[in-house]
C-alpha cells in the first residue's frame, strides 16, 4: 500500500471555499492531511468543501475567520489545534481582488488589499508557528500572482502587497529554518477559475504562453503539496513560478 504523502500531517488553508484554495484543501485531504477549510464570510462554501472531504473518507473542520482581524485567526487556529492537535502545514490563500487606476485607488481599497494579503498572512503564520515549533517543523505557503512580478496596470496596491509578502517569506525562512520550518511562495501565471461576471482577468495574462494553455486548479494545489510535503524537504525561501513559461523567475 502506497504512503500518502501528508498523511497524519494537519494542513490550515485559507481561502478554500473556492477557486485554487479549494482545489488544495481536497488534494491535501486526499493526500491524507487533516485540513481545515477556512472562507471569510461564506459558511456554506466552507461546509460544502468540508463535506467534500468528509464524504471521501478524509478528516476536514470547516471555520470561518477574517484573516485581516487578528482575533479571528487567533480563535481559527485554537479551534483547529484543539480539533487535530496541531498545526504542520499553513497555505495561505485567501485574497482581496479590486482593480484600480493608481490615482483613483481610495486609502480604504490600498489598506483592505494590505490587511488581506500581508496582514493575513502575517497573522496566520504568527499564530501557528508555536504549533509547529513544538511539533518539530512544518511548511508555509504563500501565493504571488506573475502580475507583481510583471507589472501591470492598476494593480499597485496588490502587487506591493504580494511583494511584501515574498521578503517576510525570505526572512521567516532564515530565521526558522533551525526549526525545520520552511517558507515558500507560488507564482501562478493565468489560471482557470470561477470568476465573477464583473471581473476581467488582466491584459498581460491573456497574452498565450509557450505552453499554449491556462494553468488549472489543479496545477497550482500540486505545486503546493510539493511545497508541502517531503519531496521540498530542502527548499525553502523560494518562490515556485506556475505559469506556462510565460514568466521565468
Amino acid at each position: 500500500m502506497t504512503t500518502r504523502s501528508l498523511e497524519g500531517r494537519v494542513a490550515l488553508v485559507t481561502g478554500a471555499g473556492r477557486n485554487i484554495g479549494r482545489g488544495v484543501a481536497l488534494l491535501f485531504a486526499r493526500e491524507g492531511a487533516a485540513v481545515v477549510v477556512n472562507t471569510r464570510r461564506n459558511e456554506q462554501d466552507a461546509n460544502t468543501v468540508a463535506a467534500e472531504i468528509a464524504d471521501a473518507g478524509g478528516r476536514a473542520l470547516a471555520v470561518t475567520a477574517d484573516v485581516s482581524v487578528p482575533s479571528e485567526v487567533t480563535r481559527m487556529v485554537a479551534r483547529s489545534v484543539d480539533e487535530f492537535g496541531k498545526v504542520d502545514l499553513l497555505v495561505n490563500a485567501a485574497a482581496h481582488r479590486v482593480r484600480s487606476p493608481f490615482l483613483e485607488l481610495t486609502e480604504e481599497d490600498w489598506r483592505r488589499t494590505m490587511s488581506v494579503a500581508l496582514d493575513g498572512g502575517f497573522h496566520c503564520t504568527q499564530q501557528v508557528l508555536p504549533s509547529m515549533i513544538e511539533s518539530g517543523g512544518g511548511s508555509v505557503i504563500y501565493f504571488v500572482g506573475k502580475g507583481a512580478f510583471l507589472g501591470g496596470p492598476e494593480r499597485a496596491h496588490t502587487a506591493a502587497s504580494k511583494m511584501a509578502l515574498v521578503g517576510m517569506c525570505r526572512s521567516l525562512a532564515t530565521e526558522f529554518a533551525p526549526h525545520n520550518i520552511r517558507f515558500n511562495v507560488i507564482a501562478p501565471g493565468r489560471v482557470a477559475t470561477d470568476r465573477p461576471a464583473d471581473e476581467a482577468p488582466d491584459e498581460h495574462f491573456l497574452e498565450p504562453n509557450p505552453m499554449g494553455r491556462d494553468g488549472t486548479v489543479e496545477d497550482i494545489a500540486r505545486g503546493c503539496l510539493f511545497l508541502a510535503s517531503d519531496q521540498s524537504s530542502w527548499m525553502t525561501g523560494q518562490v515556485l513560478h506556475l505559469n506556462g513559461g510565460a514568466y521565468y523567475g
